[in-house]
């Protein structure tokens, strides 16, 4: 019995997600060049207040599900593009660029994103995925 303790990795807990959630949507945002009206819509429009303190101190964002369940969305977005596109600028300026592909309709990925709704973040990574014949 002692050796399952031992070996137990901790639960991850809400905070610690919390925290690696809002920097690695931070890294994102400035690697995509998201400005901060962007950032909120994706974010999935919190208040100015609350994404400003999310910012400012990671470690203290406390962080609901339909806020993690979109930075997950995008975080797979982001992982599908470095594997598609090995050119890091050509990976991170992608969501910008008209796509005529079915789901954006000529528009680009980012239009699409910007809808506001989670589910067209799950649609652009089903995309991504099926581009990578990865699963969906």
């Amino acid at each position: 019995m002692g050796m399952l303790a031992e070996n137990a990795q901790a639960p991850v807990t809400a905070q610690a997600m919390s925290t690696a959630a809002v920097r690695a949507f931070g890294n994102i945002a400035r690697l995509w060049g998201l400005d901060t009206e962007e950032q909120l819509v994706l974010l999935g429009s919190p208040p100015r207040s609350t994404f400003y303190k999310w910012k400012k101190q990671p470690d203290a964002a406390h962080l609901g599900r339909d806020t993690l369940e979109r930075i997950s969305y995008l975080l797979g977005i982001y992982k599908a593009l470095q594997i598609l596109l090995p050119d890091e600028k050509a990976a991170d300026s992608w969501i910008r660029k008209p796509n005529t592909a079915t789901p954006f309709g000529g528009k680009s990925a980012l239009d699409r994103m910007l809808s506001g709704n989670v589910a067209d973040l799950f649609v652009v990574r089903q995309y991504l995925d099926a581009m990578r014949g990865g699963w969906a």
